[in-house]
């Protein structure tokens, strides 16, 4: 095995002798994991003044602290205050300035969670929280409120409730396990959870969000990819945010869950000095690509409380799409997604090409700046559908029918339904008209 010098300085310093053996063992990266101000100067040799020591300490005490040795020895010690890597993983004081449009909740989850552990937010699928405990505390992170809560670990009963939900709502066929993270349940807790939802007859999918190969890469063991191989089909998404992030350990990390058959996903989140750049950016796209993880979701950071200093305009966030469609392969660019405040879900947020249109043309730009048109057909009839979905009849009639019904844009657009508009509640000038009949 072959070790870099940071690596086994950190591992000389926590054993109290020159011995690394250990550091590729995720248990014993999580033992040793940092949580207080003082191991982290010890072991990084970063020393930081009387203020700023009682200003961090202020931070550890509401948001904590907690690195893995392995992530802690990525960061740039002789530059650590512009390193991507320390920004993401050490706290500071503006972390406890909070605005008003910040909330501790601020994609309504638990708003939307008919039982414990379930978020039903989109009509087929649920997002079951099977964990509030990750490896490392992102500073970052959108679920502030739960994550470090070390003392929450469900219960095969409390988990049981979530999959109980999920086998009496039959309209849900994709299941995303997340947390917390789920990869820090025991390896026979996964099998078992897998194995639950695998014997329901209506998932289709099952999906699981993790940072694991990117702060505890060695998590991913080869015994971990044998369990999961057994729940086909089964789909990860990792959360890289900058491509220093991508190293040897963790590359061999995603390699195991690739080669074991795994489509593999890539969720990042834009952070104001760390990956805003086009160029930071696209390199972090292309390494993904290299290593067989399609970029799905470039996300706008949330408003939860004491991310305003991550905060970037969402015109940055479209300068960064504009410098990539054209530019790179179609399969290595994420959507660009704004989480809407209050629960109305992921919202895509996209470079206007559309320049105009009219009956018979729509004028359209390309990212070289070329203008053209495309014609629109002279005329156009739906020649099979007879529009009457619940009674069809046609050669390309499904089996199965969709327990769910139009909502939204979608039911507006539906030719098997009446609605002609869409009324907001409390609507002011519908008020008026009851009032005066």
């Amino acid at each position: 095995m072959i070790y870099n010098n940071a690596q086994k300085e950190i591992a000389n310093k926590i054993e109290g002798e020159p011995k690394i053996s250990n550091w590729k063992d995720w248990r014993w990266q999580l033992k040793h994991a940092i949580r207080s101000l003082e191991k982290f100067e010890y072991l990084t040799g970063i020393k930081f003044s009387d203020d700023e020591r009682r200003d961090l300490k202020k931070t550890f005490g509401k948001f904590p602290l907690s690195i893995t040795p392995y992530y802690l020895s990525l960061i740039d010690k002789k530059n650590y205050k512009n390193d991507p890597i320390f920004k993401q993983a050490f706290g500071g004081i503006e972390e406890l300035t909070t605005i008003n449009s910040e909330h501790e909740d601020p994609l309504s989850e638990d708003k939307d969670s008919p039982v414990r552990g379930i978020t039903h937010r989109y009509p087929d699928r649920v997002l079951f929280h099977v964990s509030n405990v990750c490896s490392m505390y992102c500073r970052f992170c959108t679920r502030k409120r739960k994550v470090g809560d070390v003392d929450f670990v469900p219960s095969k009963d409390e988990l049981a409730e979530g999959i109980n939900y999920i086998k009496n709502t039959p309209q849900v066929r994709d299941v995303l396990l997340s947390g917390g993270d789920p990869f820090m349940l025991s390896d026979d807790k996964i099998d078992w959870l897998l194995s639950e939802i695998s014997q329901i007859p209506h998932v289709e999918i099952v999906r699981i969000g993790t940072r694991i190969p990117v702060v505890l890469p060695y998590r991913i063991t080869d015994n971990l990819v044998s369990i999961l191989k057994k729940y086909q089909p089964l789909w990860i998404n990792t959360h890289f945010n900058h491509p220093n992030e991508l190293t040897t350990s963790s590359k061999e990390a995603v390699a195991k869950l690739a080669d074991g058959g795994f489509p593999l996903g890539n969720q990042s989140v834009l952070l104001a000095d760390v990956n805003d750049c086009t160029r930071i950016m696209k390199s972090l796209l292309h390494k993904l690509v290299q290593n067989r993880i399609r970029p799905y979701y470039l996300y706008q950071c949330d408003l939860s409380e004491g991310l305003s200093h991550f905060r970037t305009p969402i015109g940055k966030g479209i300068e960064i799409m504009e410098s990539l469609i054209g530019h790179t392969s179609g399969f290595a660019r994420p959507t660009y997604v704004i989480d809407a405040p209050g629960g109305g879900g992921k919202i895509p947020v996209m470079p206007n090409y559309i320049i105009s249109w009219s009956t018979n043309k729509v004028v359209l730009r390309n990212y070289e700046g070329v203008i053209t048109t495309y014609k629109e057909p002279d005329s156009y009839e739906p020649k099979l559908c007879d529009r009457d979905c619940d009674n069809c009849n046609l050669d390309l009639n499904l089996n199965e029918k969709d327990e769910t019904e139009a909502i939204g844009i979608e039911k507006l657009l539906s030719d098997s339904c009446d609605t002609i508009s869409l009324v907001p509640e409390n609507n002011e000038r519908l008020q008026r008209r009851d009032d005066n009949e």
